[in-house]
This record gives C-alpha cells, sequence and structure tokens, in this order.
C-alpha cells in the first residue's frame, strides 16, 4: 500500500452506508466537494443527538471530561486516562495508523467505561435498534473503536455498546482487528481512486443525501438508466455490465424478453428482471421520448371529492408513530367546494387521540353533507395509518370504516394508467407535470416532521401556533397540488 494521503475516522462509514449504501459519496466527501445544505430535519436530529448523549452523561457520577483540547492532546490525555483506571472517560480520542500506509484513523467515542482491566467503548444513537442490516455505519463505526483501542493499548475492548433512543443498550460484536482493518481498506481504496465511481441513483436510495442535487443532475444530464421507473439497483448495475447506460440504449436496444431473464443481484441471491421487463421498457420509453404513454383506461371517481393527506411523525424513543396532522378537503368540478380542515394533534398527553377524533368528526361532516364521498389520497399511507387508528382509539361512530371504504388512491390510478417521463411518482414530482407551483420555499415531510419537533419542544405557545400553521399550509397545498394533478390527469386521459 502507497503511503500518501486519506483522511479516514471511524465516522468515515456514516459517508458509505448513510443515507442508503453509496460509495460515490465516500470520494465525493474525500475530495472535499460541497455538500447542500442541511436539512431542518438533519439540523433538529443533531441537538436531539447532542441531547441524549447528555442525559446520558448525566448518569455517570465519576467522569473523565476530555472534550476539549486538540486532537493531539486528547489523545495523549485519553491514553493517561485509560492507565490511571479513570472510571468513565468521556470524548476521548484514539488514533493509530493503518497498516502498511501513514494514514491516522481517528476515532471519538462518547464513552470508555472501565470493565476488569480493560474498557466498554459506548456510543449514544438515537436509533431504536442496530440490529440486522439496518444502521452498519454504528455497526462499524464501534469496531473501528475496538480496533483503535486495541491499536493503541495492546488488549482488546471489554466491549462494544450502543447507547440507542429508547434508551436501551445493544451490544456490538468486536471480530478482530484484522475484519476492522479490510473495513477501513474499502473506505481508503474508494477515498483514493483517480476518478469519480459510478453509482447507480434512486429516488428513495438519494432523498437524504448531502450530494442529492448534484448527483440527480448528472444523472438527468447522462440519460443514466437507473432513472427509469423500475430499474432497481441490481438491474442498474447488470445493465451496465452489459453496456446499456442510458435511458434511451435501454428502450433501442432491448426487447422485453432478453429483459426478463436479465439476472441481478437480489439481497445474496441472484433474480431474473421476469415480469417487470415490459413495463421497465415501456418507462424507458416515455423518458428517451420526454412523452406520456397511456398503459390503461384512466377512471376516476366524480365529484365532489375529498382530498386527504396525513402528516406523520416517525416513533421517537418509546413513542409509537403518530400522525400529528389530518388534512381534509372537500372539492368539486371547479375548486375547492368546502374550507381546508386540520385536525391536529397539539400536545399533552392525549393529544394523539383528540386529533384522531377530530378527524374523525370532519370526516363525519362531510359524509353528512355529501353522502358517501370518495376520499382521494397518494399512497398507501393514508390508509394503513387509518386503519392502525381505529385499532389504537378506536371508532365509535364507524367514521373511520367509512372513509376506508371511500378511499381512492390516486397515485395507483395513474401508475395504472400512464408510463410518465419521470424518474418517480411521487407527488412534488408529478404535480410539476401537472403545472402546479407551491408558494412556500421551503417544504417536505421530513421538513414538516422537523417542524413540528421544533413546535412540541418550544415552549412558547405562539411559537407553536406560528410552526404549526406552517405545517399546515403545507399540508393545504399537498391537497391543493393532489387536486391539480387529478384535473390535469382527467384532461391528460383524452390527449394519448
Amino acid at each position: 500500500m502507497t503511503s500518501h494521503g486519506a483522511s479516514l475516522s471511524a465516522s468515515s462509514f456514516y459517508n458509505l452506508y448513510r443515507p442508503s449504501t453509496c460509495e460515490k459519496r465516500v470520494y465525493l466527501s474525500a475530495q472535499g466537494l460541497p455538500e447542500g445544505e442541511p436539512s431542518e430535519l438533519e439540523l433538529l436530529m443533531k441537538e436531539l443527538g447532542e441531547r441524549h448523549e447528555k442525559e446520558h452523561l448525566a448518569t455517570f457520577s465519576e467522569v473523565r471530561n476530555l472534550a476539549d483540547g486538540s486532537l493531539g492532546d486528547r489523545a495523549q490525555r485519553t491514553r493517561e486516562a485509560v492507565q490511571s483506571l479513570a472510571p468513565v472517560i468521556y470524548q476521548g480520542v484514539l488514533r493509530s495508523t493503518l497498516r502498511g500506509s501513514q494514514d491516522v484513523v481517528t476515532g471519538i467515542p462518547d464513552f470508555m467505561i472501565l470493565r476488569g482491566d480493560s474498557y466498554c467503548i459506548r456510543d449514544c444513537k438515537l436509533s431504536r435498534s442496530i440490529r440486522g442490516d439496518r444502521h452498519l455505519e454504528i455497526v462499524h463505526q464501534l469496531r473501528t473503536y475496538g480496533w483503535l483501542f486495541e491499536r493503541t493499548f495492546g488488549r482488546p475492548p471489554a466491549g462494544l455498546e450502543a447507547y440507542l433512543g429508547g434508551r436501551s443498550i445493544e451490544v456490538v460484536a468486536y471480530e478482530g482487528p484484522a475484519q476492522a482493518e479490510r473495513d477501513l481498506e474499502r473506505i481508503r481504496g474508494i477515498s483514493l481512486l483517480t476518478s469519480e465511481p459510478w453509482e447507480p441513483v434512486g429516488w428513495s436510495k438519494c432523498s437524504a443525501c448531502a450530494f442529492q442535487k448534484r448527483c440527480w443532475a448528472q444523472a438527468a444530464s447522462n440519460h443514466d438508466v437507473s432513472m427509469v421507473l423500475g430499474v432497481d439497483q441490481g438491474t442498474a448495475r447488470a445493465l451496465r455490465d452489459l453496456g446499456i447506460t442510458t435511458y434511451d440504449e435501454l428502450a433501442s436496444k432491448m426487447d422485453a424478453g432478453r429483459l426478463a431473464q436479465l439476472s441481478r443481484p437480489r439481497g445474496n441471491t441472484e433474480q431474473r428482471v421476469g415480469a417487470a421487463a415490459s413495463g421497465i421498457l415501456i418507462h424507458a420509453r416515455a423518458l428517451a421520448t420526454g412523452k406520456v404513454i397511456q398503459l390503461d383506461r384512466l377512471d376516476l371517481p366524480p365529484a365532489p371529492l375529498v382530498m386527504l393527506d396525513l402528516e406523520g411523525m416517525p416513533p421517537h424513543h418509546d413513542e409509537l408513530e403518530t400522525v400529528y396532522l389530518w388534512g381534509t378537503q372537500v372539492y368539486g368540478d371547479e375548486g375547492p367546494s368546502g374550507p381546508y380542515r386540520a385536525a391536529l394533534a397539539a400536545s399533552g398527553p392525549d393529544a394523539d387521540r383528540a386529533g384522531w377524533m377530530q378527524f374523525l368528526d370532519n370526516a363525519g361532516d362531510v359524509f353528512d353533507e355529501h353522502g358517501q364521498t370518495p376520499f382521494v389520497h397518494w399512497g398507501d399511507y393514508e390508509k394503513s395509518k387509518i386503519k392502525s387508528y381505529i385499532d389504537r382509539h378506536g371508532d365509535p361512530d364507524g367514521v373511520g370504516a367509512c372513509v376506508l371504504e371511500c378511499c381512492f388512491d390516486l397515485l395507483k390510478a395513474l401508475r395504472d394508467s400512464f408510463a410518465l417521463p419521470v424518474p418517480s411518482y411521487g407527488l412534488k414530482v408529478i404535480e410539476q407535470l401537472a403545472g402546479y407551483r407551491r408558494t412556500m420555499k421551503e417544504y417536505g415531510g421530513d421538513w414538516a416532521i422537523g417542524r413540528c419537533i421544533r413546535a412540541f419542544e418550544s415552549k412558547d405557545p405562539e411559537e407553536r401556533s406560528r410552526i404549526m400553521a406552517e405545517i399546515a399550509r403545507y399540508n393545504e397545498e399537498d391537497l391543493q397540488a393532489m387536486a391539480a394533478v387529478l384535473s390535469w390527469a382527467k384532461g391528460l386521459a383524452g390527449t394519448v
């Protein structure tokens, strides 16, 4: 191995595995390329993570705090603290060179806790579980800490632990120095590549990445084959191995029979593309031509319609996943025919139930006025949440069950009827085709979650009200966007 430059740390594995596995992100970070601005949710999660760590710190009675000073100074004081058998070391620094190179690997574990004649290394994480493959970045980070400890002190750590968001502790097995060095070698090898590696894009894969705008602009410019709906990561790689790198080539050089037989990695096995091949090729043709292709007749329910959109909160600590806003509005043929209604789960121990009951009241009013009116939503989320809330808080008058019977999935209707020249059928993408333009500069599901947590954390009632009004406005524009897409699709059905 050569002796020139890669900057390695235990945290380098976050670039590889979060928000999804991507070698290109490791390379781009190593080159020091500018990242996008952190989102509202990312900033908030950083604050919550720091709070989680400080809460855990307060549980120890005797702590050697090494958080201040240069890395070199802190590394020296960490060695001294270990030699003096300090009961708990907070924010110590472990450093060592990677074998065969001059590269220094740095790790800053949150806690080193004395156990016998060695130390257990523990990091604080907001994640609720690290089992399986869900958070490999945490596992590799802790194993790197273990390797650094063994390299520094000549003995393995007493254990590796993650203190999780649910206030539980999960143990990570230390697999020894050889495996840790192989993992670090992978990071180093990617960092020192002489040219940017290719990596397939993916709407879910890339959505929370700091390089998302850069990579998607590059993929769009190159007509990258991974932009085709239905082309997953394994299929994109398999096609590239055949020399098919663009959706133009996919549409012109592949037939359904050959694509169906294409074998691509799927988990730990290989699987043929199979029945998905014809749909993939149709969407490739839509992208290549920039035209909408009609697949089937579009059947839309008649007005009046209730636009339905929910804003949900992922689980935090020991809490359940919750819906904090149930948004509805009645639309006629010419636009809104009733007020926007937001059933909010505000604050307090009964807030979740109160928000649900307010939604049932709002839906009941619609049924009283309009009868069995269709509730139009986008995707599976709304139906799944209504079902879970019926189980959680009940459905005293059967209104929730009635809403379920009246649900109409606009996303499914569009996907069944049209191949659109877009890389995703997300509402924020399709609404642009429909010509809908939002008035808000900042919006999105993660933005709304971040703002909502801010509101719940605030002790200022006026600030809470102001933030929740922002979220309600975003939710109302989601309903407007769905109505605009529905109207556009109705007109589209007669022209393609």
